[in-house]
Parts: C-alpha cells; sequence; structure tokens
C-alpha cells in the first residue's frame, strides 16, 4: 500500500511540474524571442525581424510565424495605385501583443488579375477601395515575398521607451498634416511613427526604400505647406 501511495504523490508531482512549464507563469525561456528592435541585416543587405527575410520570406512564412492565416485584400486609392496587404490582428509573439498589416510584393500584371477576379470591392477609407480576391487567387498569393511589414503595438510608446529599446534615430521628420514624428534608422530600414494622438506605427522596409520613404513624407509637407497658405 506505501509502495502505491509513494508512487502516485512521484506521478502527481511530476504532472506538476509538467504543467508548471507548459501554462503562462512557467514557461521556458523563449531561445529565439521574436522582439521588434531585434533587427538584423544580412549578408545580403535585406533586412530580417519576426524571423522574415523582405524579400524573401512568404506570406506562408508569415503565417507559420504568427500561428494565423492573416485577411489578404487588394487596396486602390483613388490615384489607382495598388496594394496587396495582409492584415494579421492580435498576433502574440514572445509575451507582446500587436496587429500586423504586410505589404506583398506582386507585378502589375498579377495585381492587374486579381482586380479583375475579385468578388466585392468595398470603400475602405475615403480615399481607399478594398477587393476581396476570389479563393483561386487567395492560394496563389500564399507564395508571394513579403516587400514591408507594418507593425501596430497594442501598447502605447513613449520616446523614452522606443530610444532605450532602440537607440536614437538619424532623422526625426514631422509630417505636417498629421503631427506624426517620424524616427528614422536607415542601417536597419525602419521608421517608427510617434502619434501624440493615437497609435505607434514601426514599419520595416528595405534599405533602399527609406530615402524614397523620406522624401514622400517631406513632398507632402511641402503639398501641405503650400495648400494653407492658399487658403489664407
Amino acid at each position: 500500500m506505501e509502495k502505491k501511495i509513494i508512487f502516485w504523490v512521484v506521478s502527481l508531482s511530476l504532472v506538476a511540474v509538467a504543467l508548471a512549464i507548459l501554462l503562462p507563469g512557467g514557461r521556458q525561456a523563449d531561445t529565439n524571442p521574436k522582439l521588434p528592435w531585434r533587427v538584423h541585416v544580412t549578408t545580403q543587405g535585406k533586412v530580417e525581424v519576426f524571423d522574415l527575410v523582405l524579400g524573401e520570406s512568404t506570406l506562408a512564412n508569415a503565417r507559420d510565424a504568427f500561428q494565423a492565416e492573416g485577411e489578404v485584400n487588394l487596396f486602390i486609392d483613388d490615384n489607382g495605385n495598388p496594394a496587396l496587404e495582409a492584415y494579421f490582428e492580435r498576433v502574440f509573439l514572445s509575451g507582446l501583443r500587436a496587429d500586423f498589416i504586410l505589404v506583398l510584393d506582386a507585378n502589375a500584371e498579377l495585381l492587374k488579375r486579381l482586380y479583375e477576379h475579385g468578388t466585392r470591392i468595398s470603400r475602405s477609407t475615403s480615399s481607399t477601395h478594398k477587393i476581396a480576391l476570389s479563393h483561386d487567387d487567395l492560394q496563389l498569393v500564399r507564395d508571394l515575398p513579403v516587400k514591408l511589414i507594418n507593425y501596430v503595438p497594442y501598447a502605447n510608446l513613449d520616446e523614452d521607451l522606443v530610444t532605450s529599446r532602440f537607440g536614437q534615430p538619424a532623422q526625426k521628420i514631422t509630417e505636417t498634416e498629421t503631427g506624426v514624428t517620424q524616427w528614422i534608422y536607415p542601417d536597419k530600414g525602419i521608421s517608427i511613427g510617434i502619434n501624440p494622438e493615437g497609435k505607434e506605427l514601426i514599419q520595416y522596409m528595405p534599405l533602399n526604400a527609406i530615402a524614397p520613404f523620406i522624401s514622400r513624407i517631406e513632398e507632402n509637407n511641402r503639398r501641405y505647406e503650400t495648400a494653407q497658405k492658399a487658403q489664407e
């Protein structure tokens, strides 16, 4: 009888240890944390973050990394510019919660096909239409490479926190119309939008996309300031 009691006590102890490892609070340390400030530039000059390499990793790879399917749609702005995006809501990586918007790399021919085969067109914003993809096209886009990653953290980020994790930016540029200040890290392909009125946005892009990104902000600022002066 005593041997049976000892056996059950040992068995229950082992179960308790196993649960302590598996349940929150008792998990083993993450040996490969996928954190937003852990950005690596490969020897080929490509940006790697969240175990995804921009320009190489596919939508299928992102689904594996995020453990989610996401929602893929084609967006067309009023100027006719298309963007194929995959939206992942409430993703938990290494204890942090965030939304992800991935921009997929698709050529003009494919974008035209996706538009023509779209099953539903709706207005996403005042200046953008959203096109839902057909079933066959949803299967097709899974192998497209990820071009850009937009990371929307659940928690608000202040300047001190950003500095402690990402360091001092090489440049800060404020968007005149929105008041958002972009912190630019050109050597890592990162821009962090510090928004005093809303959510912050971290953008990961190829290194050669940083200069055009800055140019677009500067041009938008010039246009906005010109329009404001015209109204005075």
